[in-house]
């Protein structure tokens, strides 16, 4: 059976299965299930689905190939992952249902007014759209090389077909479908890699306890970099960009948040946030491991070195030597990473744009923000199509650090939005809050070539902070000679 068939096939089983999920979790829809599930969601289906929503199609191909060149140095910022989940559980959770939000950002139009609403509300758009877009090419490219290429089909129509796919399973159902879809995605995800781990290490002869034995002492298991805090990998770098990052990208994202604002109140949101960021560590430490095993196994095949080291797990996924099911996985894999969180993106990004921007749910019956969520839904899937392919050529670097990187500059001003409102019970200029979120990236960008130009330091994803705090800083002028809004809730 040839490459670009089985990956069809598997594609094609995938798809069914997710339909069928798709329509028995949609059944009864309306536009309160699509923005909210209805908030009736098990806390416990929830945290396992949040595991699948929280690992990418960039994830499961780029954090196994990463270890070739940063170890598992990841694992660092993953900590901080967890430690950021605690404060998103009991600070910004319970924020959160206190207003009884739809769209998170609402919150700061109640604090701030509808200038820095509508600032926090296009800033997630951006970031959520280039992140989506980012994470969906990687796997396009990777579909593109083992099915369309051979075939002859250009990337336009892999990228065409792919996000049709996804808009139909995710067009009626909303955050109710992509809980039971990410629970879905989340169980195959973990087969997926356990049994490629199994595999992997059973065509290289190892045994349990000669496979551990064999990571443990390979260079790239190496976990903790405490020498040089100048190296984008510095332990203390990596991890309170990881506590803040899980903060912005977790917390203050309108993709993730809308799963956890689905529990039932605040407790059992709170409960699936901890388990879910302490389930997570686990998970990545598979991929890392797998990783590990596929460096070794490409050394003694005298197998060279892919350019991208996104490309490694395909490459012997694919090899000669392995058995079938392995390409079978590897593709099972990626694509319940790809349809999942491209769906979820697609579902956030028309709540907020019909919710923040289009304030729809505000002037319209029903009837109409049906049909307006539905229009916006195809508008969505349509844009992201289209920076899709024009990320095609751009990026040279892994993609986790691609998706990190942009994260840095686009979350930056709205988690400096949200920290500042939260801290202090200072009004600001309004109007003028744009400005700011304009000119703290530009200021992180020029901080970050300075640095790096004349003190050879690295900057690494407390990039992140730099912005926060160009943001607060920002805030704090134009506090200066602001006026009490007497409908702020502080």
């Amino acid at each position: 059976m040839s490459q670009p068939v089985i990956v069809i096939i598997t594609i094609a089983a995938y798809f069914v299965l997710l339909m069928v999920v798709s329509y028995f979790a949609s059944r009864g829809s309306d536009n309160k299930t699509f923005f909210t599930g209805g908030r009736q969601a098990p806390w416990p289906l929830v945290a396992f689905a949040m595991i699948g929503a929280a690992i990418s199609g960039v994830t499961f191909i780029s954090v196994p190939g990463m270890v070739a060149a940063k170890g598992y140095a990841y694992l660092q910022m993953v900590l901080g992952f967890i430690v950021g989940y605690f404060v998103i559980a009991f600070l910004l959770v319970p924020l959160f249902y206190r207003r009884n939000l739809i769209s998170i950002y609402g919150y700061l139009e109640e604090r701030f007014g509808m200038s820095t609403y509508r600032s926090g509300a296009w800033l997630f758009f951006i970031s959520k759209m280039l992140g989506a877009a980012v994470r969906f090419f990687v796997v396009c490219a990777v579909l593109q090389l083992l099915v369309f290429s051979p075939l002859h089909i250009p990337f336009v129509f892999n990228v065409i077909v792919t996000i049709a796919l996804i808009w139909l399973y995710t067009v009626q159902g909303g955050v109710k479908t992509l809980i039971w879809t990410d629970t879905l995605k989340s169980f195959c995800l973990i087969m997926s890699v356990i049994l490629c781990i199994y595999f992997v290490a059973q065509n290289l002869g190892f045994s349990m306890g000669e496979m551990v034995s064999a990571i443990k002492e390979h260079p790239t298991s190496q976990m903790f970099f405490f020498d040089n805090p100048k190296e984008g990998t510095y332990f203390w770098k990596q991890f309170l960009a990881g506590v803040f990052m899980a903060i912005a990208i977790n917390g203050l994202d309108q993709d993730m948040m809308q799963r956890n604002l689905a529990c039932k109140d605040s407790k059992q949101s709170q409960k699936n946030m901890i388990v879910s960021g302490i389930m997570q560590f686990f998970v990545i430490s598979l991929f890392l491991l797998l990783g590990t095993l596929l460096v070794i196994f490409m050394d003694n095949m005298g197998m060279e070195t892919p350019a991208k080291s996104d490309e490694i797990f395909g490459a012997v996924a694919f090899h000669p030597s392995m058995p079938v099911i392995v390409g079978i996985l590897f593709v099972l894999g990626l694509i319940a990473a790809a349809y999942s969180a491209a769906g979820s993106a697609l579902t956030s990004l028309t709540t907020s744009y019909t919710v923040d921007i289009l304030q729809a749910h505000k002037k319209q019956d029903d009837n109409r923000l049906t049909h307006t969520r539905k229009l916006v839904h195809i508008a969505m899937s349509t844009v992201m199509g289209l920076v899709i392919i024009a990320f095609y050529y751009l990026s040279e670097e892994d993609a986790i650090s691609a998706v990190y990187t942009l994260a840095s500059y686009t979350y930056g001003p709205i988690l400096g939005l949200f920290v500042f409102g939260m801290m202090h019970s200072r009004p600001v200029h309004d109007k003028y809050v744009p400005v700011v979120c304009i000119l703290a990236p530009c200021l992180s960008w020029c901080l970050q070539y300075c640095l790096n130009k004349w003190c050879g330091y690295e900057t690494s994803f407390e990039l992140l902070l730099i912005n926060a705090a160009f943001t607060i800083l920002g805030l704090y002028i134009l506090s200066i000679g602001a006026k009490e809004r007497p409908e702020i809730k502080a």
